[in-house]
């Protein structure tokens, strides 16, 4: 990923520097293994962990790699190198370069959760602070872009914090489906290394075992791991569409902080845009644009192919980095942005009372008008608020047939906006629980 949109931590893990560090660690804690069984002698592995200090030679690796077309050769024979070529020579006993690159990548994979975990938490914590701060705060809910029925700031953003809270627990479980490592050997069958030497390897990185392997990790469990990017990608996007609406010229309820110096616009000095959302936009594009590739991968011709290599090597640190900084932005994004309340409540009161038009509508039914004649009475005044900019509430008072079921007081009565406010407390109370 290119700087602009990348943070340092997440940048790290997928570094060839990185890489190389794990590659060792792998093959270190395989020779520990096999020294405990007594499958090399206990001074190979001994000599090989004198590299743990070692700052291996990336371009010295690429060198190699350009006389051998084949990385793990490469990073063995540079290894060998700082070692020496009789301490390393049962370096990779038994082993294949599966074992060495799937477990490697879900080291990576289990890492860049856990960072993203850490963001998610950051983000809740955001939306529920401004679910509380705004939970009275009315506005005008909306489907189809049209006005509906009254609802709060709050419950929107307590919407969007269930929501998040539901993709923290998909990423959890992708993280432990995806922290699985395998030292089996060629095809899968363990038959030139012992089963022992994977489980010494998985616990040392914190990994689990792959039950059942061939030459490599099935993908099934990257398939998922990239989907739930994928999803967490479309809910980054999901606010990030709210916001972008609600900071419309026209609309104006909220909108991205505009800090001191900042410009809208090259041309137009007036702008304050929605920079940060829309860029949202176009990053959880970017992160979702990996899942399919991800789903393409699980199928492999018989024990391995290398059709997913290539595809990984892009999407693994492509995603996670995009993604960990769209959650960052996000965040700050949600804790600074500007609240309107007076232009909500001013936007609800547009059309003069429309919004109750379901209270009216129910009242007429239970007052023994059929639901067909009520909706027809309902409608052809509320008509004329649109078409007219009446005031709905007049127009149902001098309305004969609806002021022969409804006295003016129970018509009244139906424009109380606490009605549409009474099970906030409820709402949150299942989001965030009791208080």
């Amino acid at each position: 990923m290119i700087p602009r949109y990348s943070r340092p931590e997440m940048v790290a893990i997928w570094s060839p520097e990185t890489k190389f560090r794990i590659w060792f660690e792998i093959e270190a804690h395989a020779c520990d293994a096999m020294a405990d069984l007594g499958v090399i002698p206990r001074e190979n592995a001994e000599a090989v962990w004198k590299a743990k200090d070692v700052e291996f030679d990336v371009a010295r690796i690429d060198e190699i790699e350009a006389v051998t077309k084949h990385d793990v050769i490469a990073f063995l024979t540079h290894l060998a190198e700082h070692v020496g070529s009789d301490a390393a020579r049962f370096v990779h006993q038994g082993m294949t370069s599966s074992d060495v690159l799937d477990t490697c990548l879900n080291v990576q994979l289990t890492r860049a959760a856990n960072l993203l975990i850490t963001d998610m938490e950051a983000l809740l914590e955001a939306l529920k602070r401004r679910a509380h701060e705004h939970k009275d705060t009315v506005r005008i809910g909306r489907s189809h872009g049209i006005h509906a029925e009254p609802t709060t700031m709050g419950l929107t953003f307590a919407r969007f914090y269930a929501e998040m809270d539901r993709n923290l627990t998909r990423l959890k479980t992708a993280r432990t489906e995806i922290a699985t490592g395998a030292i089996s050997g060629a095809v899968g069958t363990f038959a030139n290394i012992d089963p022992r030497v994977e489980e010494h390897v998985c616990a040392q990185l914190g990994l689990s075992p792959e039950p059942i392997s061939t030459q490599v990790i099935p993908r099934d469990r990257h398939a998922a791991f990239f989907a739930t990017l994928g999803v967490i990608a479309s809910s980054i996007e999901n606010i990030a569409i709210e916001i972008r609406h609600m900071q419309r010229t026209e609309v104006l309820e909220a909108e991205e902080f505009f800090s001191k110096g900042q410009k809208g616009s090259s041309a137009m000095p007036h702008k304050r845009n929605p920079v940060l959302s829309e860029n949202l936009t176009g990053l959880a594009r970017l992160v979702r644009m990996a899942v399919i590739p991800a789903m393409e991968n699980v199928a492999l011709w018989h024990e391995r192919d290398i059709s997913h290599s290539s595809v990984e090597r892009m999407i693994g640190p492509d995603a996670t980095v995009t993604l960990d900084f769209a959650l960052a932005r996000l965040t700050g994004l949600v804790d600074k942005l500007v609240i309107y309340p007076d232009n909500m409540l001013a936007n609800m009161n547009k059309f003069r009372g429309l919004v109750m038009s379901q209270r009216v509508l129910l009242a007429l039914t239970q007052a023994g008008v059929s639901r067909e004649d009520s909706y027809t009475l309902v409608q052809r005044n509320a008509m004329k608020v649109w078409e007219k900019g009446a005031d709905f509430k007049t127009e149902l008072l001098a309305d004969p047939d609806v002021t022969g079921a409804l006295s003016p007081a129970e018509i009244e009565e139906k424009f109380d906006l606490g009605y549409h406010t009474k099970h906030v407390d409820t709402i949150f109370a299942r989001v965030f629980g009791p208080k």
